[in-house]
């Protein structure tokens, strides 16, 4: 199990924090926030439930749009715009 950040395309990234348990989650979202540039997007792929309420939190907390969720059995993605 290996934290997985990497970019998609143009404007888009990719973390993958599966299997990771709350705070990981919400401080590797963080952390990829900050390298990316505004207005770009990232997809974060987590499995950790409680992550969605520490991220929807961060997220809210900071002015950040969470454009799209989605969720795929266990599996959360969602789509997060840097503001």
């Amino acid at each position: 199990m290996a934290m997985k950040f990497e970019k998609k395309g143009e404007g888009l990234y990719y973390l993958d924090v599966l299997g990771y348990v709350c705070p990981h989650p919400q401080i590797y979202a963080k952390k990829a926030l900050e390298k990316i540039a505004k207005g770009d997007v990232l997809e974060m792929v987590f499995d950790n439930p409680s992550s969605a309420e520490s991220v929807g939190a961060m997220c809210e907390a900071n002015g950040i749009e969470i454009i799209e969720k989605k969720k795929e059995g266990s599996t959360f993605v969602w789509k997060i715009k840097k503001p």
